[in-house]
């Protein structure tokens, strides 16, 4: 029924992106959905091309805008979330980084901001038109509503997906469509967890109950506590969160998940959008216990909070002995992204029996190769705030694990120094001293 409409609509790249006009907003890519012929092919108009602003996240592998254009004179690269790549554009004067509270996006797409194309990739079309948004939702249904030109490019390989809702786009609201064949997806290598990683990760597990609801972040923390998960005793876990990992399937091929002690979807895994090795794709190719939402469902407090003994867990860089949370940045230099680590974090204190951890080696080695503290006595200068004092619950290093909660400031600054490492203690005590917040209990 639809197959005429899609062939009227099927361009080559070339032709697809000449919709783009200076000037313009162009709704990109997120991971794994970067839309390789549409880079290409856009960064083959740059001459005829002034002051086109691209919106993207987490680069997976290079971009022929940015190769095609290093001087930014043609092309602004805005990234809502750094990966490795975007880190060393943005000290490069080649990218910026959009500062975000990630369950807000969809409606700052809807109300704040300008999206003139939104060009993306999808999962082959379906019998009934539709054209699954695949291993990313994110925030596309939200940037469709406002562009004024739709492209797709078409990945054979691009798992479809379930929903959920806002997780494909119909063929009547495209454009533009591109035939790429078969492209694979960039993957994204778990991280090995460090020796620190398990440490830190053996703290948690005991906090963690049979029937309890998963949130993981990134790295090598979020990924020992999968393994660990997957070879404990644990039983009837759900999983709600927003990007899922591999550390996920491990744990769903272990027989741990099964989420039928979620008030919300149960039985079904929630996530945003994922990246992670072929592995994690394989898994989600019309996996009917996927539930792919928009990042204003998964991510919003209010809609994670339903699910009862909420566990987040999430890394960061440093943090003060007040206990402010930095998660993004080493000083003024992004790292990251703040991403939705405070969404999950106001989370899981608000689900019912609901912990929030944030975790991070005790110290880190900076350029000269000397050990310094992670846990400092004020964030370092130009250090981003990504979860404010008062939100935030556990704290857990390699040294042990504190709860935050209600603690004043000096038994705040207390409770941290007991989890710095060793060698740092006494100093931290001194700044404690000079910011007038220690008072010795013992």
């Amino acid at each position: 029924m639809y197959i005429e409409e899609y062939r009227q609509k099927c361009v080559s790249a070339d032709e697809a992106v000449k919709v783009v006009r200076s000037g313009d907003w162009v709704e990109f890519s997120w991971a794994a959905n970067m839309a390789c012929l549409l880079d290409e092919a856009l960064a083959r108009r740059k001459e005829e091309l002034h002051d086109v602003n691209i919106r993207a996240a987490v680069l997976l592998k290079p971009s022929a805008i940015l190769e095609s254009d290093p001087l930014g004179e043609h092309f602004t690269w805005n990234s809502w979330h750094l990966s490795g790549r975007e880190r060393k554009l943005v000290q490069n004067g080649q990218a910026y980084y959009i500062p975000i509270k990630y369950s807000e996006v969809p409606r700052w797409l809807r109300e704040n901001l300008q999206t003139d194309v939104v060009a993306i990739q999808v999962s082959p079309m379906d019998e009934h038109g539709y054209f699954s948004f695949g291993v990313t939702i994110s925030h596309y249904a939200a940037a469709i509503e406002k562009a004024r030109a739709v492209i797709v490019e078409v990945n054979e390989d691009m798992p479809s997906i379930h929903g959920g809702y806002d997780h494909s786009v119909h063929v009547s609201k495209v454009d533009y469509i591109v035939e790429g064949g078969h492209r694979g997806l960039p993957e994204l290598p778990s991280t090995p967890p460090s020796e620190k990683d398990k440490i830190i990760a053996a703290y948690i597990m005991p906090e963690i109950k049979d029937g309890a609801c998963i949130q993981l972040g990134i790295g090598g923390m979020p990924n020992a506590l999968g393994q660990m998960i997957a070879e404990s005793g644990l039983k009837d876990l759900g999983i709600h969160t927003e990007m899922l990992v591999d550390g996920f399937v491990d744990m769903v091929l272990a027989g741990k998940v099964n989420g039928t002690c979620k008030q919300l979807d149960k039985g079904r895994i929630t996530f945003s959008f994922a990246a992670g090795t072929q592995k994690l794709y394989d898994f989600m190719k019309n996996n009917p216990a996927l539930a792919a939402y928009p990042v204003d469902y998964t991510n919003h407090p209010c809609n994670a909070s339903r699910n009862e003994n909420l566990i987040s867990i999430n890394s960061c860089l440093e943090i003060d002995l007040t206990g402010q949370v930095c998660s993004e940045s080493a000083g003024s230099k992004m790292m990251s992204g703040s991403g939705g680590q405070l969404d999950f974090v106001e989370a899981a204190y608000y689900s019912k029996g609901g912990k929030s951890f944030i975790c991070l080696p005790s110290t880190y080695k900076d350029k000269q190769g000397q050990t310094r503290s992670r846990i400092k006595g004020l964030l370092t200068l130009g250090a981003v705030v990504t979860d404010t004092r008062t939100t935030v619950h556990y704290i857990v290093t390699e040294y042990g694990m504190v709860n935050l909660k209600g603690l004043s400031t000096w038994q705040r600054a207390e409770a941290l120094i007991s989890i710095a490492h060793p060698d740092f203690r006494e100093e931290l005590i001194a700044e404690a001293k000079e910011l007038k917040i220690w008072r010795q209990s013992h």
